[in-house]
């Protein structure tokens, strides 16, 4: 990657988190922090108001925001790539969404990229008959549940068929042997559960305040077993 696409790398990765440390940064652009510390003197010259928050990060200043973005041939079809994973792995309520993203991809693209992603549009499927979310509407509103800290009131069904509702501290989301899971602390056993989209039953999102007083990440609680088959 030459200098130039890594300074816009660098202010397009900025956009899109609130902090980034400099150890993150050579990371993911391969250079030493030192190279770090030059790029952002550079970006700072050209007048991209990049600031730093000791034991954070670097950040964008409030209020500064790139012009619209470009995309290369290879990523637009990239991420049609992902529009076919989401229009058989998700469910009615994220394939509209991934949908009208694409669109927006497609409407900044010059005239000989949209003719090649519109080549490429039905040239890629995916057969997955096992998976057997695509009629559920969960999977938006339990990412918004997570992100938000909001507790989930769950009208859940289990596999014997017996129906209980369920106040549940979503903490992630796990598609495993071709299902969503939903993971999170339940309130009536007072211990965290998987509830297979598919057995959902209702769905509401509230405005109730978890109570466990030390959730768990994902990935904490993806450590702390080796993952069973949705109960």
């Amino acid at each position: 990657m030459n200098r130039i696409d890594r300074l816009f790398g660098m202010v397009t990765l900025l956009q899109a988190q609130r902090y980034v440390p400099a150890e993150r940064l050579a990371e993911h652009f391969d250079i030493s922090v030192r190279t770090v510390y030059r790029d952002i003197r550079a970006l700072g010259e050209q007048g991209i108001p990049v600031s730093f928050q000791a034991g954070w990060g670097y950040f964008l200043v409030p209020g500064y925001f790139l012009p619209p973005v470009s995309f290369t041939p290879e990523e637009s079809s990239a991420l049609l790539l992902l529009e076919t994973l989401a229009a058989t792995l998700a469910d009615r309520s994220i394939q509209p969404l991934v949908a009208a993203a694409l669109q927006k991809v497609r409407a900044v693209l010059r005239p000989p990229d949209q003719a090649r992603l519109a080549q490429l549009d039905h040239a890629m499927q995916l057969a997955v008959p096992e998976y057997q979310e695509h009629d559920t509407h969960c999977l938006a509103p339990m990412q918004r549940a997570i992100a938000g800290r909001q507790v989930l009131n769950l009208v859940y069904r289990d596999k014997e068929g017996h129906a209980t509702e369920r106040r549940v501290e979503p903490i992630g989301l796990v598609f495993y042997n071709f299902t969503w899971q939903l993971v999170g602390w339940c309130q009536l056993r007072q211990g965290y559960r998987q509830f297979r989209v598919s057995r959902v039953q209702q769905l509401t999102v509230t405005t109730l305040p978890f109570t466990n007083p030390a959730p768990l990440s994902l990935p904490a609680y993806l450590a702390s077993l080796n993952l069973p088959p949705a109960k």
